[in-house]
């Protein structure tokens, strides 16, 4: 295990493990205005939603590593406290990339990254039309960590609007994962896409209270065959098969070796099928 001192090691290579250990890292798409009016358009992988009531979302546009310079955006919303985030999907992610380019301050990336700037409803900094989800903020707060390069600026804002493409809504009029095919930062200039295959789910375990990987009988829980995410998932059944159903299981299920019952149960695991799992489990 390579154990990292931040003090003994430079910025940029702290930097780089920072962005490559905490990922994917969801875009803000930041649309701002300096007080002339000029418009802005930078993304920010130093970002997330922290809350709901009120809505708020925070970025950082943190200062460059290199010159210890401060970006337009934090400029901007320094003169002008709105910014619409808009959020990045795979349709966008290379044009949002060119948007990154250090432009001189005044130049236009609407216009540079080729994107369409709508008018925002409440506040001053245009929208991007092509991004599925837009927020129009105010921004609340500004709390610089720091003077020196790669320091951070955590820009807090309130969402003031949501702007949603009914196109990226299910049946239920959530937003549909599939559909709305987002991006996120990885390190160096790597990204993520996050649809397909690489989507899974994960049944919470908010309305049951789990039994724990220490509820799982010592033999299973020291299997060679079952990984620590098939432990995590028999650990979050409230309860055990009953016996009667076990017997069932076993009247339809030749019994087989412990290792081939353990590599079976694996394999259902794998198809979320946990309760057959257990069953298959508790059958030897």
């Amino acid at each position: 295990m390579l154990t990292i001192n931040p003090k003994e090691i430079t910025t940029a290579k702290l930097h780089s493990y920072l962005l490559g250990a905490v990922a994917p890292r969801p875009i803000a798409f930041a649309s701002t205005i300096d007080k002339d009016g000029n418009m802005n358009l930078s993304p920010f992988s130093f970002f997330n939603v922290f809350s709901a009531h009120p809505p708020i979302a925070i970025f950082s546009p943190a200062r460059r590593g290199r010159d210890n310079t401060t970006k337009h955006t934090f400029e901007n919303v320094k003169e002008v406290s709105e910014v619409v985030i808009n959020v990045v999907n795979y349709a966008m992610v290379q044009q949002t990339s060119l948007a990154s380019t250090e432009y001189p301050k005044g130049v236009n990336e609407f216009v540079k990254a080729g994107f369409t700037p709508v008018p925002s409803t409440l506040i001053k900094p245009f929208r991007v039309k092509e991004s599925p989800v837009q927020l129009e903020c105010k921004v609340i707060n500004i709390i610089e960590l720091g003077q020196n390069a790669g320091a951070g600026n955590l820009v807090i804002c309130e969402v003031l609007l949501m702007h949603i493409d009914e196109n990226v809504l299910d049946a239920n009029g959530n937003i549909d994962p599939q559909k709305i095919d987002l991006v996120a930062r990885m390190g160096g200039d790597w990204y993520s896409r996050a649809s397909g295959d690489s989507l899974f789910t994960v049944p919470k375990p908010l309305s049951t209270i789990g039994i724990g990987v220490d509820g799982i009988p010592k033999k299973i829980r020291n299997s060679k065959y079952l990984s620590g995410n098939d432990l995590g998932m028999l650990g979050n059944v409230e309860k055990l098969p009953t016996p009667e159903e076990i017997e069932i299981y076993k009247k339809n299920n030749p019994i087989v070796s412990e290792d081939k019952t353990h590599q079976l149960a694996h394999q259902l695991l794998e198809s979320s099928k946990v309760q057959e799992a257990w069953k298959t489990l508790l059958s030897i």
